[in-house]
């Protein structure tokens, strides 16, 4: 296990709905469990009560390191950085945070009615953990999540990577990919998932077995929620306001970002810029993770060093 700030120490107990998890919970938590024995850092997790509920909070790294948010994709929970944890939390203190509303180990007790209490719940996790400045990276629509965080709370964010934003930049675009997922969604789960994946990733099968298991429960356990249509692309205005250093990093075969999207990173953003993965879909973090990892420490080591 990682040490453990004492401060955090009042986080490290487990609550009651990870104890004794519902029938309905239980295989959910057991194949997240699993996948988190895929990481090759120890770890701390941290349950911390919220106005909304409890946020469940991966940590690693050195104490001494400079804070690093993670937020995750679509249904992915935090386990999805299983495969970037190793070199992300070398040098710096990770905390990959499971968003509320989707499937992981966070627990909602009351409802969240917009974005602007999705950005303020993040703060309040933020605040607890006593973070007075950090760096954060969201992939998909943990991107989105991260520049609506942005938006409304900047003064603390010393820099932010984005890997694929989904709806961010611009709109998902129609596709042949896109329309499999359509034409699959009405035939079986099992069909779905694997058209779904096939369209996000380059390679399917360097995806962890382990990890796959977790993602397809959770899927199944609850794969929309609500504040999905609210996802709309920023404005100029919302980019050129942003002022922190930002990098976008996309796959060349990404059914959600294009050419446009590092175009208008690089243009509307005061200090963005944009890079492409070869060889990469929308899940780049786990079809590239050497490269995606060295341009993610590279970029934030430039700020660091700054």
């Amino acid at each position: 296990m990682v040490s453990c700030k004492k401060d955090y120490l009042k986080y490290t107990k487990k609550p009651e709905y990870i104890t004794s998890p519902s029938q309905e919970n239980k295989p959910y938590f057991d194949a997240y469990d699993a996948t988190l024995k895929i990481w090759k850092v120890p770890y701390e997790e941290l349950y911390i009560p919220t106005t909304y509920g409890t946020a469940h909070v991966v940590v690693s790294g050195p104490e001494s390191g400079e804070p690093l948010v993670l937020l995750h994709g679509m249904n992915a929970s935090s386990t999805m950085w299983y495969p970037n944890i190793e070199a992300l939390s070398q040098e710096y203190r990770v905390f990959a945070i499971d968003f509320i509303l989707e499937p992981g180990k966070s627990y909602k007790t009351n409802d969240i009615e917009n974005v602007t209490q999705i950005a303020a719940w993040y703060q309040e996790i933020l605040n607890k953990l006593k973070l007075e400045s950090y760096h954060i990276i969201g992939a998909s629509r943990g991107g989105w999540l991260a520049v609506n965080l942005a938006l409304n709370h900047q003064d603390r964010i010393k820099s932010m990577t984005l890997l694929s934003p989904a709806q961010t930049f611009i709109w998902i675009r129609p596709s042949a990919d896109l329309l499999k997922n359509i034409i699959y969604a009405l035939s079986s789960k099992e069909k779905q998932m694997e058209q779904n994946l096939k369209s996000m990733s380059s390679n399917v099968d360097n995806i962890n077995k382990t990890y796959l298991e977790q993602y397809y429960i959770g899927v199944e356990k609850d794969s929309i929620n609500k504040f999905v249509m609210d996802m709309q692309p920023f404005s100029k205005k919302d980019f050129e306001s942003l002022k922190m250093p930002v990098l976008v990093l996309i796959g060349d075969d990404d059914m959600i970002n294009n050419d446009k999207t590092l175009v208008m990173a690089r243009k509307l953003i005061p200090y963005g810029q944009g890079d492409k993965i070869e060889n990469a879909g929308h899940f780049l973090s786990v079809d590239q993770p050497e490269v995606v990892n060295t341009k993610i420490l590279e970029f934030l080591n430039s700020v660091t060093n700054q």
